[in-house]
């Protein structure tokens, strides 16, 4: 199944899923952390919970709830048959944002789903399309059959992902402006799940490796259950 894949993605895949687990590639998870919104001048925390269903390279559901004192904010944010959307409100009555339909939202999610690959190894399998590239001693580049920029992955020795990166397509700059810019972040701990060894923590945002990095989201797995 790997005997013929670069060092590093049989090193991940030795330490991703257990031998003779079912290789199922969609995943359910529940988690919690920490959402920031804002840029560093105006900044603001919320505490979040947040429960996703995860099919990668190309689908996600991910229903959060978001809070800070008396504000609530509620709403989902979506990959599914190639339809993206980001719908929230604040305490279910003031609209933050509904966008949904257009190719920029639908580039910029595609590169989220490839990200979030990494909670569900299986998908990463070149039987299901995804291709490999070893770019280093403990790094790689793996690219996916729905023609969305590659993720970057570096891992540790063990295996274990300590870092992932790609160039996604995002409004989130002064300009306001759609354009490739880095995203990723660092794996801060790793768990199983049913035969699976996938990030428990996370720290992710924007402009990653860069001075203008803020990792909005901070998130520690609570379950994942795959199917």
């Amino acid at each position: 199944m790997v005997s013929g894949l670069p060092e590093v993605a049989r090193r991940y895949f030795d330490n991703a899923i257990e031998p003779g687990t079912p290789l199922r590639t969609t995943v359910r998870l529940r988690m919690r952390g920490v959402f920031l919104l804002g840029d560093r001048q105006n900044q603001q925390t919320y505490q979040m919970s947040a429960r996703q269903v995860l099919s990668p390279p190309a689908e996600f559901v991910w229903v959060p709830t978001m809070a800070s004192g008396p504000l609530r904010i509620t709403g989902s944010d979506a990959l599914v048959r190639g339809h993206a959307w980001t719908r929230f409100w604040i305490n279910s009555l003031v609209p933050v944002v509904n966008e949904h339909g257009s190719s920029d939202l639908n580039r910029l999610a595609l590169t989220r789903a490839a990200m979030e690959s990494i909670w569900a190894p299986a998908s990463l399998l070149p039987s299901n399309g995804a291709q490999w590239l070893q770019t280093g001693p403990n790094s790689a580049r793996v690219t996916f059959p729905t023609g969305i920029e590659p993720i970057e992955l570096t891992l540790a020795h063990d295996g274990s992902v300590v870092e992932v990166l790609s160039m996604r397509w995002s409004a989130e700059n002064p300009d306001r402006q759609f354009r490739l810019q880095p995203f990723g972040g660092t794996v801060e701990a790793e768990a199983r799940y049913g035969g699976f060894t996938i990030p428990r923590s996370v720290k992710m945002g924007n402009h990653y490796g860069t001075s203008e990095y803020i990792p909005f989201f901070q998130a520690e797995m609570d379950e994942a259950e795959f199917y």
